[in-house]
């Protein structure tokens, strides 16, 4: 077995493996890049190896930056099966269109401003989308419907399970086992670690033995609070910004972190500790992500079922309104007095939230608030470094409004986490690959593993290669 690393080595997002076994050559993840726009965009359009040469596709997670380039992959002429859990296809049937059409819009809206940019200075020629929705809707057949514990044979000798991770609704971590050259080969793979006991989802089942792992290490030097910490300050931001009479803005990803934001949201409402103001979910794809996880009642933990038990929706109250059209989206522009806006994406690099905070980001009244991850180069990233000025669609623009962060939120599991999960199997490991952090953060994370368990660990680099034996 031959292990390539392209994605996500020494940086969080574009998750994406290059497994050789059995003759065949398997992908694991297939994910968008994130950061500087004209790297990324390079990097994203230009796939290290031929499209075609690829046989199949084992995607851990709906994420983007976990499966948001496999219209690409597509459109140069992968033609294989994606094998993942039903309830990832059901989220990758909305999201990839739905990263389609942001694209698609983005480049139009772009494309619209030239004449402004060329004066600017600014202007690198026409905008186009990375792809487009026909690339999207080409992909979608290509999907198979794996669930939890049932082997998928991926070639002779060579068969994948999946077990629940418990990051996302349908996250899943990877056993690969290879038998075909005799001494069989095991490589697991953590896609994302959730954590334990959080809102909505099931906490993670323990790892698979292996003897090799690729682990993602996006909190590895860093400790969460707890839950209750999270819910007081979700509370005081509310509350602080209530009184100013401004909005609270919030980037957050479509899946998972919007569903748990509205159950907190539920949850202190109800408990009346946060003040009657209208909440507004405004973004297509969250509203549909959210109809997929009303449709997989199977992955939530025990406190979420006890609503669907007593015929509750925790997903809806009385002041959350879900915001499908355009039109309704820039009314909410007009609005005055105290509101929440929960908008996509969570990294603030496309879709409607940079509307929001074009229109919102320059007045004290107002907070942003960042709930989650932010990658290097990202605008949330820049907005949590508290940048003075900031550009939205190439325009600059000062940041007046308060930026507040709630990323003990992370559905990733902090150092101690994947410490805890690790425990049950670190025995059979020879060695393990750190991917989907930061360099300092993997390096914190490695010296634990090699202080605790005495693993031997690897960082790494894109287009490195590894034999496993």
């Amino acid at each position: 077995m031959r292990l390539t690393f392209w994605g996500a080595a020494g940086e969080v997002t574009g998750s994406m493996h290059l497994v050789e076994a059995a003759g065949k050559h398997i992908l694991l993840d297939c994910g968008l890049h994130q950061g500087r726009r004209k790297e990324t965009d390079w990097k994203n359009r230009h796939l290290p190896f031929p499209a075609p040469s690829i046989d199949a596709v084992v995607l851990s997670h709906a994420h983007i930056d976990h499966s948001g380039n496999l219209p690409t992959l597509v459109k140069n002429g992968f033609t294989g099966p994606i094998y993942s859990t039903p309830a990832t296809v059901d989220l990758c049937n909305w999201m990839l269109r739905d990263t389609a059409y942001i694209q698609e819009k983005d480049a139009e809206f772009l494309n619209r401003r030239r004449e402004y940019r060329m004066k600017a200075g600014w202007d690198h020629g026409p905008v186009e989308p990375l792809y487009a929705m026909e690339d999207a809707e080409r992909t979608l057949p290509q999907f198979r419907m794996v669930p939890y514990h049932r082997p998928q044979e991926l070639a002779q000798g060579l068969v994948y399970s999946s077990y629940d991770a418990g990051h996302i609704l349908g996250s899943s971590a990877v056993l690969l086992e290879e038998t075909s050259n005799g001494t069989p080969v095991r490589l697991a793979f953590s896609g994302d670690m959730g954590r334990p006991n959080v809102p909505i989802i099931r906490s993670p089942e323990p790892p698979p033995e292996a003897d090799y792992l690729i682990l993602e290490s996006t909190y590895g030097g860093r400790l969460h609070k707890s839950m209750d910490h999270v819910v007081g300050k979700l509370a005081d931001v509310v509350n602080r910004t209530a009184r100013r009479g401004g909005r609270i803005i919030v980037p957050c990803f479509a899946v998972g972190r919007t569903q748990e934001l509205v159950l907190l949201l539920h949850q202190l409402a109800a408990a009346r500790e946060i003040p009657d103001i209208p909440i507004f979910v405004d973004s297509p794809l969250a509203v549909n992500i959210t109809e997929v996880h009303r449709a997989h009642p199977e992955c939530f933990n025990e406190d979420t079922n006890k609503y669907l038990s007593n015929h509750e929706d925790p997903f809806g109250f009385r002041r959350l309104r879900y915001v499908r059209e355009a039109a309704e989206s820039k009314r909410l522009n007009d609005l005055h007095g105290p509101l929440v806006i929960i908008s996509a994406s969570g990294m603030c690099e496309q879709g409607r939230i940079l509307h929001h905070l074009r229109n919102s980001i320059e007045d004290p009244r107002n907070t942003v608030l960042i709930t989650g991850f932010q990658a290097q180069d990202t605008l949330g990233r820049k907005l949590i470094e508290k940048w003075p000025e900031v550009r939205i669609f190439g325009e600059p623009m000062r940041v007046r409004a308060e930026i507040s962060s709630l990323d003990e939120l992370s559905a990733h599991a902090d150092y101690r986490e994947l410490l805890d999960w690790l425990r049950p199997s670190a025995h059979s490991l020879r060695q393990v690959f750190l991917v989907h952090g930061e360099p300092k953060q993997a390096a914190n994370f490695a010296q634990l593993l090699q202080s605790v368990y005495s693993l031997k660990v690897a960082i790494p680099c894109p287009g490195q290669v590894f034999d496993l034996e």
